[in-house]
C-alpha cells in the first residue's frame, strides 16, 4: 500500500506543481492542493499513516538543512537586527489578537493565553521552498526571514512553557529554559569544533558516498538533539546545514542531498500536509474558521512586516518577509497537540486549528510572490523549478 502510496504522490506533485508554475504560482502550492485532493477529503488515494508521517518528517528535515547549507553566513550576521525585530514583532501582534479573539469567543484567560500563542508561532519550511523558487533564499530578506524563524521557535516555546506550568501542566520552567541554553550552547560548539572533524575523517573512507553519508548523520543527530531539547527539530536541521557550509564539503554535500531530497522525501512532506484534511464538521465552524485565519494571517503579516520596516527594510520586502512569516505549519500542529492533551483546546477548537494551519500554510506562497518576487527574477529564480 505503501509503495502504491507514494508512486501516486511523486505522479501527481510533479505534475501539480508544474501547473501551479504555469499559473504563475510557486509550485509547492499545487503540491499542497494536490495533498487535499489525493487524501481521504476527496480521492481517498494516499491516507495518513505512520509510515508516511515518518517519510514526511524526514522531508522537511532535509529542506532545512538544505536551507542552512544555501544559506550566507555573512549575510546571515548583517540581518541579525532585522531578524530579533521580525521574530519579536511577529510574536507579540499575533499573541495579542489570538488573546482578544480567544476571550472573546468565551475562552478562559488561560485558554485564549495558549490561542494566543498558537497563532504566535511559524515554520519557515514552506516558505524556504518559496524563497529557493523566486532564487531569495540567499538574499538579504531571506536571511531575515530564517534568523527571525529561529527566534520566533525559542520564544514560543519559552512562554509556552510558561502558560503550561500556570495550567497544572507537569512543566518544569526551569529545565525548558536550561535545555534550550544547553543545546544552542553545545550545537554551536560541535559546529566549530566536530562538524569539520567528522567531515575530514569520513572523506577518506573506502566506500561510496562516504561525506553524504557523514552529513546526513550530522543533519539527524542535530534534529535529534534539538527536539529532544523542545525546541523544533527543523531548527537543528538548519543549524547542522549552516556548520557544514562552512566546510569545504558545502557544495558536494549541497548537490547530493538536493537529489535525494526532491526525489522522494521533500514531495512526501509538501503533499503530506495537504493528506491530513478532513472536511467533516468543518461547515458547523465555518465561521471561527474564517475569523480566526482572518486574525492568523493579518496579525503576523502585519507583526513581522511592522519589524522588518523598523530594521530598515522597504515596505514591499518587508511585507513580502511578513508573509514568510505567515504559514504556522507543523510548528503550530506540535504546539496544539500539546494544548489538547493538557486541555487548553477541546476536540472540536484542535479540528478548526488543523484547519486554519492549512489556509495560512497555502496561503504564503501567492502572497510571497505578490511581494517579493522582482520582475528581473525569472520564475525559477535562474535555476530549475526545484522538486
Amino acid at each position: 500500500m505503501l509503495i502504491l502510496q507514494l508512486a501516486h504522490i511523486l505522479l501527481a506533485s510533479k505534475i501539480a506543481g508544474d501547473i501551479s508554475v504555469k499559473l504563475g504560482q510557486p509550485s509547492v502550492l499545487g503540491k499542497l492542493l494536490i495533498g487535499i485532493v489525493l487524501g481521504p477529503a476527496v480521492l481517498g488515494l494516499v491516507t495518513h499513516t505512520d509510515m508516511l508521517q515518518e517519510l514526511s518528517q524526514i522531508g522537511v528535515i532535509l529542506l532545512m538543512f538544505i536551507a542552512g547549507l544555501e544559506t550566507d553566513t555573512d549575510e546571515f550576521k548583517r540581518t541579525g537586527k532585522a531578524s530579533g525585530y521580525v521574530g519579536i514583532a511577529g510574536i507579540i501582534v499575533p499573541f495579542a489578537f489570538g488573546y482578544l479573539t480567544g476571550v472573546l469567543s468565551g475562552m478562559s484567560g488561560m485558554e485564549a493565553a495558549f490561542l494566543g500563542l498558537l497563532l504566535s508561532a511559524t515554520s519557515v519550511s514552506i516558505s524556504v521552498q518559496a524563497l529557493k523558487e523566486m532564487g531569495k533564499l540567499k538574499s538579504r530578506e531571506g536571511a531575515a526571514i530564517l534568523g527571525a524563524a529561529v527566534i520566533d521557535d525559542i520564544l514560543v516555546i519559552i512562554a509556552l512553557a510558561f502558560v503550561m506550568s500556570f495550567a497544572g501542566s507537569d512543566v518544569n520552567l526551569g529545565i525548558v529554559v536550561v535545555k534550550k541554553v544547553v543545546f544552542f550552547a553545545i550545537a554551536i560548539l560541535l559546529a566549530w569544533k566536530a562538524v569539520p572533524w567528522v567531515m575530514r575523517k569520513f572523506a577518506p573512507l573506502r566506500v561510496s558516498e562516504s561525506v553524504i553519508s557523514a552529513a546526513l548523520i550530522i543533519c539527524f543527530l542535530y534534529a535529534y538533539m534539538a527536539e529532544y531539547a523542545g525546541v523544533a527539530a527543523i531548527i537543528g536541521a538548519y543549524i547542522a546545514g549552516l556548520a557544514i557550509s562552512l566546510t569545504p564539503y558545502k557544495h558536494e554535500v549541497f548537490e547530493k542531498v538536493e537529489t535525494v531530497s526532491y526525489s522522494l522525501f521533500v514531495p512526501v512532506f509538501f503533499t503530506s500536509i495537504g493528506v491530513t484534511v478532513e472536511f467533516a464538521g468543518i461547515m458547523q465552524n465555518a465561521g471561527l474558521i474564517v475569523v480566526l485565519s482572518l486574525v492568523a494571517i493579518a496579525t503576523k503579516l502585519v507583526g513581522s512586516a511592522f519589524g522588518a520596516r523598523l530594521s530598515g527594510f522597504g515596505w514591499r520586502p518587508a511585507l513580502g518577509i511578513g508573509a514568510a512569516m505567515v504559514s504556522r505549519g507543523e510548528v503550530a500542529l506540535i504546539i496544539a497537540a500539546m494544548g489538547l492533551e493538557a486541555g487548553l483546546l477541546g476536540t472540536e477548537m484542535f479540528a478548526v486549528i488543523v484547519v486554519v494551519v492549512l489556509i495560512t500554510t497555502l496561503i504564503t506562497p501567492p502572497m510571497m510572490k505578490l511581494f517579493l518576487q522582482s520582475k528581473d527574477v525569472s520564475e525559477t529564480g535562474g535555476r530549475r523549478q526545484e522538486g
